[in-house]
């Protein structure tokens, strides 16, 4: 139990249902709409949509995502790939003949056709029971009305704005500046968007008007894309992947995501005995800190979309983590692992919901960079995601860019099932630190066990291209110590991420909670 001398929150129980995420008025909605009739995953769709207008920095219907779910009596986990894919007339060799060693983040290129709203239509559809004009309708409202600024989103805001560029900058800037705390923020031509999608389905969204708006913007630009890139997308189901650490069972979606290095990084930690170490000291951050370079490394030479891959079942053996831990050298950093193929990002929603039923929902959802491709369509103002910059140009890399390819993406929603039945949907915001979060929220239950809301307060460290980024809530002495063995250790301007969960005890108590980095909560009934 938390000491209530101290700030901090207690984690939030209900039994009705309960919806985590990174904005309460999100969380609002979700709950409303379990209250109402329906299901988790009406709740997830609805509270999902809405926080493309409560933080549009971080994702917007011109965007990803991923989503692992139970059903009602049945605990097998599904899952649904909802990522779309780069236009067909476009490759790598296409951009090394004009000089590009990357892909520009920020032009019409690195936009993937947006896969979400497919999958929103597709889960509402096959795993829903109030329906798209229900589940729309609180977005659609507030779209229209307007949601005042949180305090994070106007921080995130204000440090991504020299991004936006076009039809971005009307739509998503006040008198061209970034909105302050408490201003209104509206977004009328997306409502128009919804309340077509909520009339008439995916079929609005990706064909006719709406598609017509994008494909002009992007082919504007110079964008290869094409109406059958659009009428094409479609989500795909899965089966998750999984791995053992102590008495946890951390399961995962397949590639493209990269939830295979969390397991990577959970099987090469299980080498270390770090429920001996200290929670708060050097030693368990910098073992950490080595075992993600490695699974990291491991993710940057294999993982792709999964057609074009072949090092999956080689990442996810036993003997590949046994190999790797024994590289590591508890006194002593190594160095960094090669450039990561996919440029750099932080930006991400995540969303749980659990209903009365025993139905669990985890949902994440992004446009990849802050603002995505800072490109919106002219009409309508879809902010497009910038994902094909996930892709590498290597030539002959897994992940190397090609028409109708899905790129190497950051968003990994996680469940952990426990050895006495107990079932819990997660997820890590933060970009690439996503696999690090992953692991560390598995290692504070299984070598610690930290209750839920504490494991998400506590403070993070993550390697990231060649710096140790240690948050302040490690001392002075941690730091130091560090420094000593090896690593580049830095205090990051920006708080390492942010994470939602909610565990579905065996008593049938709901156990929500939601990280204070962010303006979100959880909320129950």
């Amino acid at each position: 139990m938390r000491d209530f001398h101290l700030p901090g929150r207690s984690p939030v129980l209900a039994t009705q249902g309960m919806c985590a995420t990174s904005h309460p008025l999100a969380a609002q909605t979700a709950v409303d709409i379990l209250s109402r009739g329906g299901n988790a995953m009406d709740a997830a769709i609805a509270g999902a949509v809405l926080l493309g207008i409560c933080e549009p920095q971080m994702t917007g219907i011109g965007g990803d995502c991923f989503v692992l779910y139970t059903r009602p009596g049945d605990d097998e986990i599904h899952a649904l790939n909802g990522s779309g894919r780069a236009p067909a007339g476009l490759d790598a060799a296409m951009l090394r003949a004009e000089g590009h060693s990357v892909v520009p983040p920020y032009g019409p290129h690195a936009v993937t056709v947006p896969g979400a709203m497919d999958a929103f239509c597709h889960l509402s559809e096959t795993e829903g029971k109030l329906g798209l004009d229900a589940i729309l309708a609180p977005t659609i409202h507030y779209a229209e009305t307007g949601v005042p600024v949180a305090p994070r989103v106007a921080f995130d805001w204000a440090r991504e704005t020299e991004k936006l560029q076009g039809a971005a900058r009307d739509a998503y800037l006040v008198d061209g500046r970034a909105p302050v705390i408490g201003e209104m923020f509206r977004a009328p031509g997306q409502a128009e968007v919804l309340r077509r999608v909520a009339k008439e389905g995916r079929k609005a969204f990706y064909e006719g008007e709406v598609a017509e708006d994008m494909l002009a913007c992007l082919n504007g630009l110079g964008g290869m894309h094409r109406a059958e890139d659009f009428a094409s997308v479609a989500a795909t189901p899965t089966t998750p992947i999984s791995a053992i650490y102590g008495d946890l069972e951390v399961v995962e979606h397949l590639p493209n995501g990269h939830g295979a290095t969390a397991l990577l990084m959970l099987n090469i930690l299980s080498h270390f005995d770090i429920a001996g170490m200290d929670g708060l000291g050097a030693a368990r951050v910098h073992i950490e800190a080595e075992a993600a370079k490695l699974a990291y490394d491991a993710r940057n030479r294999f993982l792709s979309d999964l057609d074009h891959m072949e090092r999956l079942e080689h990442m996810l053996a036993p003997e590949t983590a046994a190999k790797l831990a024994r590289l590591i050298d508890p006194k002593r950093a190594m160095a960094s692992p090669a450039a990561v193929s996919e440029q750099v990002h932080k930006d991400t929603i995540y969303i749980t919901v659990v209903d009365k039923d025993g139905m669990a929902v985890s949902m994440i959802y992004s446009i990849f960079h802050g603002f995505g491709s800072g490109i919106a369509s002219d009409k309508f103002g879809i902010l497009m995601q910038n994902r094909g910059a996930g892709f590498t140009l290597e030539e002959g890399h897994p992940n190397e860019m090609k028409g109708g390819k899905r790129p190497l993406h950051t968003i990994i929603p996680g469940m952990i099932r426990e050895a006495d039945g107990a079932l819990m949907p997660f997820g890590v915001m933060g970009g690439q630190y996503q696999p690090t979060g992953h692991a560390r929220l598995a290692s504070n239950f299984a070598d610690f066990g930290i209750e839920l809301q504490a494991a998400l307060d506590a403070p993070r460290a993550f390697s990231d291209n060649g710096v140790l980024k240690v948050e302040r809530g490690y001392t002075d002495a941690v730091r130091a110590t560090l420094s000593d063995m090896g690593h580049t250790v830095e205090i990051p301007e920006t708080a390492i991420g942010g994470a939602q969960a909610i565990r579905r005890r065996t008593d049938g108590v709901l156990e929500g909670a939601s990280d204070p980095r962010k303006d979100g909560c959880a909320l129950g009934y």
